[in-house]
């Protein structure tokens, strides 16, 4: 890889005509800065901006630093990382990211974040979870997207998965339906845990009886992941002998309803005319290619990492956690 020096020697200037020329070019007349920008190219030079804040040069631009757990396993965190580094970019900031497979033994992916000096971390995580900070990364200017922390007190990002599943289910109810099967993800997780809570307020607040919705949490089978969707199979079976004894279902996600809508056309059941069906995610390049649309509630992954990307960007201070809204998507499920 091409050096400052060899710049220099290429374009026969000093190694201050070089960096003048990268930094301030105002202040070199056209021919010398010409000769300069020919040797660059010719040389494919790139900067090494990490060296420059070692020394504590802050000329070269600001950088965020993604530590993602799990985040780019999965589609349905794309659009976070993606936000982080659109939103950066259009502030003249560069991002990089660092992959954390296993928080057990985070120190060798910290490590290499560190190392490139960022101005302020985004530690973000597939799903939303409770998560124990390094304690390298405590103190550090850093926010938190899809995930909360005890660690510390820090900006968190997440979103308001609650107010989602609350308005969602008014929207149930504005429909007329009476007899909600529900099978929420495991009550150890967040989302798990306050979806439900949104949509038992919601029926509650409708005059309705918590009695008249039943009510499942899916379990957690460790490294077997298909095996924990089939239980919703196993759970329809339970309440549809001959016909459904319920008139919609509330999925704790896109994916409950995918196996979900198998299992009940599979048995001759019409969506929405026997059964309706509300998801929650917006599950990336799908949701719209169930067969009838399937109705959810989108998780704002792009509008997370936007947020926290504009906390470090300017500068804010708030230790708090912000929910960002949900919004429900009507298709044709329900």
């Amino acid at each position: 890889m091409a050096s400052l020096k060899d710049v220099a020697k290429l374009a026969s200037v000093s190694l201050m005509t070089v960096s003048r020329a990268i930094n301030n070019p105002e202040k070199l007349n056209k021919q010398t800065y010409q000769r300069v920008k020919q040797a660059i190219e010719q040389l494919n030079y790139v900067p090494d901006l990490s060296a420059r804040k070692i020394r504590g040069d802050n000329s070269g631009p600001c950088a965020i630093g993604v530590l993602a757990l799990e985040t780019a396993m999965t589609p349905f965190s794309v659009e976070l990382l993606q936000a982080i580094e659109k939103t950066a970019q259009n502030h003249g900031w560069n991002t990089f990211i660092v992959n954390l497979f296993d928080d057990k033994e985070p120190d060798h992916a910290i490590n290499t974040l560190l190392s490139y000096r960022p101005n302020g971390i985004i530690y973000t995580t597939m799903g939303l979870r409770k998560v124990d900070l390094p304690e390298k990364l405590l103190g550090k200017n850093i926010v938190l997207a899809n995930c909360v922390t005890d660690s510390e007190k820090l900006a968190c990002y997440i979103p308001d998965d609650y107010t989602g599943q609350y308005q969602a289910m008014q929207q149930v109810i504005q429909k007329g339906y009476k007899k909600p099967l529900c099978i929420y993800l495991s009550e150890k997780t967040l989302a798990g845990k306050t979806r439900r809570k949104g949509a038992e307020q919601a029926w509650l607040d409708a005059g309705k009886n918590l009695k008249k919705m039943a009510s499942y949490h899916m379990p957690i089978l460790e490294n077997n992941i298909a095996q924990e969707y089939m239980t919703t199979i196993d759970i329809l079976k339970q309440h549809c002998n001959n016909t459904p004894d319920f008139d919609v279902l509330i999925c704790g996600n896109d994916r409950i309803a995918f196996v979900a809508y198998q299992y009940l056309l599979g048995q001759g059941f019409h969506i929405p005319k026997d059964v309706a069906i509300l998801g929650y995610d917006n599950m990336v390049g799908t949701g719209e290619l169930f067969f009838p649309p399937l109705t959810t509630v989108q998780l704002p992954h792009y509008e997370i990492g936007e947020q926290a990307a504009l906390h470090i960007i300017n500068g804010q201070t708030e230790t708090e956690i912000s929910y960002v809204a949900s919004p429900y998507l009507e298709r044709n499920s329900l």
